[in-house]
């Protein structure tokens, strides 16, 4: 019953830009954390992004942190209304090139969690 699938990824020119959105359903999506991961062939997988879970319609920024690698060209955000998490990419490099997961983990049950399928980032000339 519990889904989370991500869509918006592709091939995209370095410079470019792509927004990642993770649909969930079948839990209660206010009261988790969302993060996006990511994976390349070979490496470790990497948490990017986290926005800590509430009851507003859009958690502010200030709930939000990420790597450090991509600070200042990432942003995440959520839509409670629509039970989406977005991860908006801007100026992409190669070495974002990687599988981008969606992660839910319940903010005070912190055992329960799940993650998405993956969605295939690929940055390249």
């Amino acid at each position: 019953q519990v889904q989370l699938v991500e869509s918006g990824g592709g091939l995209v020119q370095p410079g470019g830009s792509l927004r990642l959105s993770c649909a969930a359903s079948g839990f209660s999506f206010s009261i988790y954390t969302m993060a996006w991961y990511r994976q390349a062939p070979g490496e470790q997988r990497e948490l990017v992004a986290a926005i800590t879970g509430g009851i507003a319609r859009i958690t502010g920024s200030d709930s939000a942190s990420y790597a450090d690698s991509v600070k200042g060209r990432f942003t995440i955000s959520r839509d409670n209304t629509k039970n989406t998490v977005y991860l908006q990419m801007n100026s992409l490099k190669p070495e974002d090139t990687a599988v981008y997961y969606c992660h839910a983990q319940h903010r005070f049950n912190t055992v329960t969690y799940y993650w998405g399928q993956g969605t295939q980032v690929t940055v390249s000339s």
